[in-house]
């Protein structure tokens, strides 16, 4: 019998298909490899680094690439390297080949957690430089020495950097990594589309950090939204116009309708739809964060035909239901954990016509997509954004409708 791998140890594998998270799977004498900086079909030595006997599978890094893939690249960072920044798991594979395992990753979610077949092409969303320059937020780890930095794959260890590539020219001139910061865990830099860059150190937390305005602009309607800069935000400069241009030509809202946005953050869709069913209609957005609540209210004001609604989801939706309230279109954009069933059986309660599901984890999306249709609501549209090139994540936006009776 074989000995049992161990950190450290090297071996010699054939690499699979890509899994959710940025890794490759491999195996070895029958146990499984999760393998980070590799291909399918490539042939390297992988380190272990992490797992052990008894474990379900290891974890891996190619430190060495004996057969290379036609779509393999020099990483353009230095940091991108085993043991390096695990930030970015992809930059060692070219654009195309990114965005084309990324539509796998979501067909397999799909075809394993709802049971549907799905064809997607993911598509770049406007703001980037062939895949770098598009991150508006980053947040720096701080050493015990006070330099910045950013951290291995499942480390809690500081590597000090000099840049990041994947970081907007904004953050990159902010002048964040030129200095150190003592006595700090960590260091946020925001590039907001108006205004100047601003350096958040952390722990001094929210109640210091400066308000950011961010401005987004779909078609002829436009708004600019004030947050702080340590409140959510999408990180690419492009996503937020493209998911609220996907939302609203998805759900086709009119004038006089009722909407309800769950897990609204700052009101972004909220805004959107507020303006397309007009004064004769209504939006009620829900949010549980203080902060983002806070926001809310003031990116909403003056339109008297929205509410915000402070509280979370699963608990606001229980007394909608209870009086009978319906409405004729949902947003919902929940943290990466999804909606879960709970909510799913309370919300298809209102009634809607349609439903815009914004999900950053396709794991999520698929559970939920399989949720609904127990419900009586079937997915008509999926469409996958690359807002986070160069990583193994992406952003999904899905339509459901109610199932014809037939179904």
């Amino acid at each position: 019998m074989s000995a049992e791998l161990l950190p450290g140890d090297e071996v010699e594998v054939e690499v699979g298909p890509v899994a959710h998270g940025g890794h490759f799977v491999a195996r070895h004498e029958g146990r499984v490899l999760f393998v980070r900086h590799a291909l399918p079909g490539e042939r390297v030595r992988a380190r272990v680094t992490s797992g052990g006997p008894g474990d379900r599978f290891l974890r891996a890094d190619a430190v060495a690439v004996l057969t290379a893939s036609p779509d393999r690249v020099t990483p353009p960072c230095r940091y991108a390297v085993p043991g390096g920044c695990g930030g970015c798991d992809l930059q060692h594979v070219s654009l195309p080949r990114q965005r084309a395992l990324k539509a796998e990753v979501v067909a397999e979610q799909f075809r394993r957690l709802a049971g549907e077949d799905v064809e997607v092409e993911v598509e770049p969303v406007p703001g980037d430089r062939d895949g770098l320059g598009w991150r508006t937020r980053v947040e720096f780890a701080v050493d015990e020495a006070g330099r910045p930095g950013l951290r291995p794959h499942r480390s809690h260890a500081v590597i000090p950097v000099e840049d990041c590539l994947i970081a907007s020219d904004g953050v990159r001139g902010a002048g964040a990594l030129a200095r150190d910061w003592p006595g700090q865990r960590a260091v946020d830099v925001v590039a907001p589309s108006e205004g100047e860059p601003v350096c958040v150190p952390v722990p001094d937390g929210e109640p210091h950090a400066p308000a950011v305005t961010e401005h987004v602009a779909v078609g002829e309607w436009s708004q600019d939204f004030t947050l702080s800069a340590r409140g959510f935000w999408q990180v690419h400069p492009g996503a937020a116009a493209t998911f609220v241009g996907a939302v609203l030509e998805m759900l086709e809202p009119a004038e006089g309708e009722r909407a309800v946005d769950l897990y609204a953050g700052v009101g972004l869709f909220a805004a959107a739809l507020a303006d397309a069913v007009g004064p004769t209609g209504a939006v009620l957005a829900v949010e549980s964060d203080p902060g983002a609540v806070a926001s809310a209210a003031d990116n909403l004001a003056g339109r008297e035909s929205v509410e915000v609604r402070a509280g979370r989801v699963d608990r606001a939706l229980k007394p909608l239901v209870r009086q009978g309230i319906r409405a004729d279109l949902v947003v919902l954009d929940p943290p990466r954990t999804g909606a879960g069933k709970g909510v799913i059986a309370d919300l298809v309660r209102l009634g809607a016509r349609r439903i815009a599901y914004v999900a950053c984890d396709p794991a999520a999306l698929a559970r939920d997509t399989a949720y609904l249709r127990e419900r009586g609501y079937r997915r008509t549209a999926l469409r996958v954004f690359d807002a986070f090139p160069m990583t193994h994540h992406m952003e999904c936006v899905a339509l459901f409708e109610p199932a014809p009776e037939s179904d």
